[in-house]
């Protein structure tokens, strides 16, 4: 058996043909949808990137006890199990976190072999002592550092074609393994692109498909912050957006061409997904991670081909999440499932729609907690104080760096959770590190209002779904702390010590 899973980071689902866009130029993904099955009911776990991606490893949620860091020590890894019980792992990346201080190390070393390509957003690659000018338009405030936008321009000059961008080279690469392997067995490819991730370079070819008139400032790069640009500014970022999106869209196509010529339908499972959405103007917001996680950002695509089933070209609405994909392709090589994985294995699912889960939980470390059950979604809304919020740690790093021999201070060690193997952990106070903003809880729901335009006020259906939450919070082993930061401590009482319900 062999498995390919094409990874894009920041793909919006409602900006997809298959899910009923019907003006971006992305024929490859309705391609897709034809030969394999469209899931509508697919939700992140924890955000962002790494945190996703440690989920992709652990099938588990990170969020509840961890911010963005590397694998544990005691963290069960999808790939390095595979390698442990015969099936060769390759991993192809642009994505440039997995190189850095914060993250780096863990990850791509669980893999049999892996390649990585760099450039991608401020990936400080090429050295240019001298700085290139750079668009007025990076100046206004955001989340990244100064240093990054003059990398990337930095960077953005020794890719003058589309050939030679980061997610061009990915997909050589991935396409390279798949003609030296096509013949061999057990093997899982890894082809994951930085892209569409802004910032949203990409080249004439692409934005070709998208033509409009725009005479305002170069604008690829939008702010994590409110929409403040005029109406044509927003408009023409989502159009940059789409012209990277049309060339993940091209790229997904060579693979899909691979697997017609060398027949690779017939023995390879195939996964096609995200780590979450972006905002481009939706609740007047650009990206993420400041505003609450609406379906924008969590609601994801999701498309699978499994031979064993062979169900193609149709839907799947059951709720899944990303922790289920590890538990998934473990099953589907035939290599046990650990015991602290929680993602259910979606076999059936694929195969005929069976539920494999009712409910999920998703969020970011220490924003809101959410919810969903597929039809409501549930936002809880950290207190004004977001306190006491705690990393739990055996690996102290943060996005890019070490944690500071000042935040280590008043480190304590923590009694193991039911997930570390009997190993304490550094217990340290933990900083939400994008700000969680000013938001309230919010209850939507999503059958009835798509767009989360007319949160609910309903006291019955919030205690039902705030029980159900406490219950999977609960079955993470979360922090106690956790249920003070949500002001949920008597609610999580009367929970804790009633018998479980019974499902419906």
């Amino acid at each position: 058996m062999k498995a390919i899973m094409i990874m894009f980071d920041s793909l919006n689902r409602h900006l997809l043909p298959p899910y009923g866009c019907e003006w971006t130029h992305a024929p490859n993904f309705e391609r897709l949808a034809q030969k394999s099955l469209t899931f509508t009911k697919s939700y992140i776990g924890s955000m962002p990137c790494m945190p996703a991606r440690r989920e992709l490893h652990t099938g588990r949620y990170n969020f509840l006890h961890r911010s963005w860091g590397p694998l544990e020590p005691f963290d069960d890894s999808m790939p390095q199990l595979l390698d442990e019980n015969g099936i060769y792992s390759h991993l192809v990346t642009d994505h440039y976190h997995y190189f850095e201080d914060g993250a780096g190390g863990s990850y791509h070393n669980r893999y049999s072999s892996y390649e990585f390509v760099r450039g991608q957003e401020g990936d400080f690659w090429k050295g240019q002592v001298d700085p290139p000018e750079v668009p007025e338009q990076t100046s206004r405030e955001t989340n990244h550092h100064p240093r990054m936008w003059v990398q990337d321009w930095i960077n953005r000059s020794y890719m003058p074609t589309p050939e030679e961008q980061s997610q061009h080279k990915v997909f050589d690469l991935g396409l390279e393994f798949l003609h030296t392997n096509k013949d061999a067995d057990n093997w899982y490819l890894q082809i994951e692109t930085f892209d569409p991730h802004e910032p949203f370079f990409s080249h004439q070819k692409h934005k070709d498909l998208y033509p409009h008139e725009y005479e305002g400032p170069h604008f690829d790069w939008p702010p994590y912050a409110k929409v403040s640009e005029p109406p044509e500014q927003v408009e023409h970022g989502r159009y940059e957006y789409a012209a990277l999106l049309s060339m993940c869209d091209e790229q997904l196509g060579r693979v899909l061409d691979v697997m017609d010529e060398h027949d690779l339908w017939r023995d390879t499972m195939l996964i096609v997904c995200t780590d979450h959405g972006y905002l481009l103007g939706e609740h007047d917001w650009w990206a993420k991670n400041k505003m609450p996680w609406y379906n924008y950002l969590a609601n994801t695509p999701l498309f699978i081909w499994d031979p064993r089933s062979g169900g193609r070209g149709e839907m799947r609405d059951s709720v899944v999440q990303l922790i289920d994909i590890p538990a998934t392709l473990l099953e589907y090589f035939g290599v046990a499932r650990p015991e602290d994985m929680q993602g259910k294995v979606l076999k059936e699912t694929i195969a005929d729609d069976t539920p494999v889960r009712r409910e999920g939980l998703f969020g970011a470390f220490g924003s809101h907690v959410n919810y969903t059950d597929g039809r409501r979604v549930y936002m809880r809304a950290p207190t004004p104080e977001n306190t006491p919020l705690y990393e739990y740690t055996l690996m102290p790093t943060h996005l890019r760096s070490r944690f500071c021999v000042e935040e280590l201070q008043e480190t304590e060690l923590a009694p193991p959770f039911e997930f570390t193997k009997g190993c304490p952990v550094m217990k340290i106070e933990g900083e939400v590190w994008a700000g969680a903003g000013d938001f309230k809880t919010l209850l939507y729901d999503v059958a009835s209002d798509p767009g989360q335009e007319h949160p609910l006020e309903d006291a019955a259906t919030e205690a039902e779904v705030v029980g159900r939450m406490i219950r999977l919070m609960i079955d993470t082993d979360a922090p106690i702390e956790q249920y003070r930061r949500l002001g949920l401590t008597e609610a999580f009482e009367a929970v804790a010590t009633d018998p479980r319900p019974e499902e419906g």
